[in-house]
């Protein structure tokens, strides 16, 4: 097993995304969704949810998502490129962020 440096394991996970489908996710496959660092790779994300969450991680899918295109007013813009993280977890394993934390 590869360690890693504790800093950027810290730095890796950016935040959960809770939304229906995340919810819904959650609720069948037994996994968390989560946006994680651009340059993030799955061993690293990995350790970082078992680190900062203290459970077992069983695989881990990640999915880089491409920023919409929006428009404001007469002026066009672009949301920013995003990385999300399928953590699985372990049978019995729970993250539960209504308590913010492990459960």
């Amino acid at each position: 097993m590869t360690t890693f440096n504790q800093e950027r394991l810290l730095q890796i996970l950016l935040a959960p995304q809770i939304s229906e489908k995340a919810t819904y996710i959650a609720d069948k496959n037994e996994q968390v969704i989560f946006f994680v660092a651009s340059d993030a790779t799955k061993p690293e994300v990995k350790a970082a949810v078992e680190l900062m969450f203290k459970v077992q991680v069983e695989s881990v899918q990640i999915s880089n998502m491409k920023g919409k295109a929006k428009r404001f007013g007469r002026f066009n813009g672009r949301r920013s490129d995003a990385k999300k993280a399928f953590v699985c977890l372990k049978p019995g394993q729970e993250i539960n962020f209504a308590e913010g934390g492990a459960a």
